[in-house]
C-alpha cells in the first residue's frame, strides 16, 4: 500500500466543553475561528479553565489526518517540531503508539498547545500558542524525509511561515509526491489569500476546503461556483458542506456526496478526518464516490466524540463499513 507523509504544526491539544459562550466574549475569541495567542494570553485562559475538565491528545490539522490514516492502517509519517519538554515527549509517545513514525525535531521554546472550546452546539474556537511549532524552517526540509512515501499531506497552518510551506511543497513535487492540502481556518485563508492561491496553483494536486474557507478562499457565495473556481487550480477540489455533505470536483467531473444524519458531540477534526478518508479512497484506488462516502463516515464518526481522536471500537465499526462500501 502507498505511504503518506504529513507536515504540520506539531500541537498539543487540550479539549474543554463549555458551559456557554461568555467564556469566548472573555477573551475576545470569535467562536468557530482559529486564533493565534501569544504565551501570556496562552496562559492567561489555562489559568482560567485550571477547574474544568480537560482531555489532552496529540493534534494539529495535519497531526489528525495521518492519525486517521494510520488507524486505517496506512504506512504514515509526520514532520513537525515540539519542545524539549513533557508535551513534546507526549506528542512523539502518541504518534509512535499509533504506529506513525514521527520524523520530529526538538525546539527551543515550549512545544505548542491549542485550547480547543467547545460550545453546546459542538462548534469548536480554537486558541493556539504555537511555541516550538513555529521554529520549523525551510533549513529542516530536506529530500530524506520524503523518501519512500506516495502522498505527501500539508496543513494551510503553516502559512505563518510562507518560506517553510513553499519549500516543503516544492521539494513535494520534485521527489514525485501527489499533494493535497487542507486549507486552514477562514481567517487565516483571508490574511494569506493570494499566497495560498499561488501555492495551489503550482503545487498542490488535492484540495480541501469547508464552507467558510471556500468562499474566502474563491469569493464565491455558491458553492457550485466556489467549487468551479477551486477546480482550476488542481485535479481534485472538495468543499465540505458539514451536515449536508460535500461537493467534490475531479477533472472537472462533480459528485455530490451525502452524509447520514448524527448527533454532533464536538466538529473538532471533522475535516481532518474527512481528509483521512478521502485519502484512504485515493490510495485504494477507489472511485471518487467510495472516497467521499469514506470520508463523510470517518468525518460523521469522529463528530460523535470530544476530540480528534476516534476509539477503537468506532474504528471497527468504520472499517467493516468501508468493506461494505468497497464492495
Amino acid at each position: 500500500m502507498k505511504k503518506v507523509l504529513g507536515i504540520g504544526n506539531a500541537l498539543t491539544d487540550i479539549l474543554i466543553r463549555l458551559q456557554d459562550d461568555g467564556f469566548l466574549k472573555k477573551f475576545s475569541l470569535p467562536k468557530g475561528s482559529m486564533q493565534l495567542v501569544d504565551s501570556i494570553l496562552s496562559e492567561q485562559i489555562s489559568n482560567a479553565i485550571e477547574k474544568i475538565e480537560r482531555s489532552l491528545v496529540s493534534g494539529g490539522s495535519a497531526s489528525n489526518t495521518i492519525h486517521g490514516l494510520a488507524a486505517l492502517g496506512v504506512e504514515t509519517g509526520f514532520i513537525g517540531k515540539v519542545g524539549k519538554d513533557r508535551l513534546g515527549d507526549f506528542f512523539e509517545f502518541d504518534m509512535k503508539n499509533r504506529g506513525i513514525t514521527p520524523l520530529l525535531l526538538r525546539g527551543n521554546s515550549d512545544s505548542g498547545r491549542c485550547i480547543s472550546l467547545i460550545s453546546t452546539d459542538s462548534e469548536r474556537t480554537m486558541a493556539t500558542y504555537l511555541g516550538a511549532a513555529v521554529e520549523l524552517t525551510a533549513d529542516d526540509i530536506s529530500q530524506n524525509l520524503y523518501e519512500g512515501y506516495d502522498y505527501f499531506h500539508i496543513e494551510g497552518y503553516l502559512v505563518q511561515n510562507r518560506e517553510l510551506i513553499e519549500a516543503a511543497l516544492k521539494m513535494a513535487k520534485e521527489t514525485g509526491l501527489l499533494v493535497s492540502l487542507d486549507l486552514a481556518s477562514y481567517n487565516v485563508v483571508e490574511d494569506n489569500r493570494d499566497f495560498l492561491l499561488e501555492m495551489t496553483k503550482k503545487y498542490v494536486d488535492i484540495l480541501f476546503a469547508n464552507e467558510e474557507e471556500a468562499k474566502t478562499f474563491t469569493k464565491e457565495k455558491k458553492h457550485e461556483n466556489a467549487l468551479e473556481f477551486m477546480s482550476e487550480f488542481c485535479n481534485i477540489s472538495i468543499l465540505k458542506e458539514g451536515s449536508k455533505g460535500s461537493l467534490i470536483s475531479c477533472n472537472g467531473e462533480k459528485t455530490k456526496i451525502s452524509i447520514d444524519p448524527v448527533k454532533s458531540i464536538d466538529t473538532t477534526g471533522a475535516g481532518d478526518l474527512y481528509a483521512s478518508g478521502f485519502l484512504y479512497g485515493l490510495i485504494n484506488s477507489l472511485s471518487i464516490e467510495k472516497c467521499g462516502q469514506i470520508a463523510s463516515l470517518t468525518a460523521a464518526n469522529v463528530i460523535q466524540t470530544i476530540g480528534s481522536k476516534i476509539s477503537e471500537e468506532q474504528w471497527i465499526a468504520i472499517k467493516q463499513k468501508i468493506e461494505e462500501i468497497v464492495k
